[in-house]
């Protein structure tokens, strides 16, 4: 009787936490959100071990406010990136087609009302599409749907049946994929981050990797202070000993994990991939054929980081699929004259 009775009370409270919290409905929802928790208190118990039992700390802070500061910021500022990241747009297919179709329905009413070129109202470059180094925006084109604008960005013949998404019948530009977990298709799909509760792809893969270098600056920080703490001749009682070894063991795992996964991705920045294509090559249809040495989307280490970092020009990029000329200029060696030229970098 009193374990039924415990389960109403349960019940009633999940309904009423529901009641006010109706996104938590959603059990996907409710796990990211549960995680996110789980993280923010991580970093809390990180951080406040230190300014609790930490004297050495206390006194540099008084010392040295400066120090303590700009490790608080570094603190604030790696939460904040967490936050943003989580919530910014990975760039969905369905939202650049109705981007599409919204400018090409503008396009078509200025054409029909006026014999001026379309231009936009704030400027803003919608759709920008790259080939051969050549940038081309939707808006100065006229009139072009979305299935022949991504139909264009495939070799001739390919069928349109090929490329369409078979969960929400979307047309996919090249290196766009579905997600199950968020149930729609990414542009340049990268993966999904269950930590974040969103996917990484073309929106906020920049963002990812700013926030990945900000955790690992912090947790090396974290963990240098824990040394510190540990080498200090302050006598402490056995637990805190205990205590701290722990979460400087954890931390220490995770500072790893944190390392390789910045390095693997600065790899995939500086080739111009995406961790689905690398990881899943043989599996995508247009980059089977290729050889594993060619990075087909490569536009050189320079120009590839200028891009993932600064071109920001348009909402939605899209790259289309190399042409034969291309890969084989790609195929071919390097050369003494290739290296003093920077063959590689642009």
């Amino acid at each position: 009787m009193g374990a039924l009775c415990g389960r109403d009370t349960l019940d009633h409270f999940s309904d009423r936490c529901l009641h006010f919290l109706p996104c938590l409905s959603d059990p996907a929802r409710r796990s990211t959100f549960c995680l996110r928790i789980t993280l923010v208190m991580l970093h809390l118990i990180y951080v406040g071990v230190l300014f609790v039992f930490d004297k050495d700390m206390i006194h540099k802070t008084k010392q040295e406010p400066w120090y303590t500061a700009v490790y608080l910021i570094l603190f604030t500022v790696t939460l904040a990136q967490y936050f943003i990241t989580s919530g910014s747009s990975p760039g969905y297919v369905l939202d650049a087609m109705r981007a599409v179709n919204e400018a090409d329905a503008s396009l078509n009413r200025t054409s029909m009302t006026s014999k001026q070129p379309a231009s936009s109202k704030n400027g803003d470059v919608v759709i920008t599409i790259d080939r051969n180094q050549l940038g081309r925006n939707l808006l100065s084109r006229g009139t072009m749907s979305w299935t022949k604008l991504v139909m264009d960005m495939y070799p001739s013949g390919t069928s349109l049946r090929s490329v369409t998404c078979s969960y929400c019948d979307a047309v996919q530009p090249p290196r766009a994929k579905h997600c199950h977990d968020c149930d729609k298709c990414v542009l340049q799909f990268d993966h999904h981050c269950v930590w974040l509760g969103t996917c990484i792809g073309q929106g906020n893969h920049c963002r990812f990797w700013w926030y990945i270098c900000g955790e690992t600056a912090l947790s090396l920080w974290t963990g240098t202070l824990y040394i510190q703490f540990l080498k200090s001749d302050t006598s402490k009682p056995w637990w805190l000993y205990a205590i701290m070894i722990v979460l400087l063991v954890t931390l220490f795992f995770c500072l790893i994990f944190l390392l390789l996964l910045l390095l693997f991705h600065s790899y995939l920045i500086l080739t111009n991939q995406t961790t689905y294509e690398l990881v899943r090559r043989r599996r995508i249809q247009y980059l089977r054929n290729i050889p594993e040495r060619v990075y087909p989307f490569s536009k050189g280490a320079c120009r590839n980081l200028f891009e993932f970092c600064c071109a920001q020009s348009s909402k939605y990029r899209m790259e289309p699929l190399p042409t034969g000329q291309e890969l084989e200029e790609k195929l071919r060696p390097y050369t003494c004259s290739d290296v003093l030229s920077c063959r590689c970098c642009c």
